[in-house]
């Protein structure tokens, strides 16, 4: 597991994954990313607002449901929970065992850290100036 943090590498591991240049996404401390499909507003408050609801794990529940994604272009996986936009990384030095079940297990733990501690490292704001083919103002 890694003893430390290292919020460098993942910012970089997610500007990769998340090339698309109209998405915008938040980092949180342990590696969950919530990708922001309608940012509006202050994108840190809207990103922690979702993962406080779709962060911690309740056993029996979807809450504990996870998926795992073996990356191609990144070393790692990607785990997946019950919310299509919250998504955590898991780096390759990070489980013992890299069985499919140990990383969802690991990334569902960091996902689980990541909804009850809150805490932002990261926000990739995306939004560009406002369309201007889109629908006009006050004439």
């Amino acid at each position: 597991m890694m003893t430390g943090v290292n919020t460098r590498m993942l910012i970089d591991v997610w500007q990769r994954l998340l090339a698309d240049p109209r998405k915008s996404w938040v980092l949180f401390e342990h590696g969950t990313c919530v990708v922001l499909t309608a940012p509006e507003g202050e994108l840190a408050e809207q990103a922690t607002d979702l993962l406080k609801e779709f962060g911690p794990v309740h056993a029996g529940s979807s809450a504990g449901d996870f998926g795992v994604i073996d990356l191609k272009d990144v070393e790692g996986w990607v785990v997946t929970g019950h919310h299509n936009d919250v998504l955590t990384y898991v780096g390759p030095d990070e489980p013992q065992d890299q069985s499919e079940i140990a990383v969802g297990l690991l990334g569902r733990s960091k996902r689980h850290r990541d909804g009850t501690e809150l805490h932002v490292v990261h926000v990739q704001d995306r939004r560009g100036p406002a369309d201007p083919a889109g629908p006009a103002g006050p004439a």
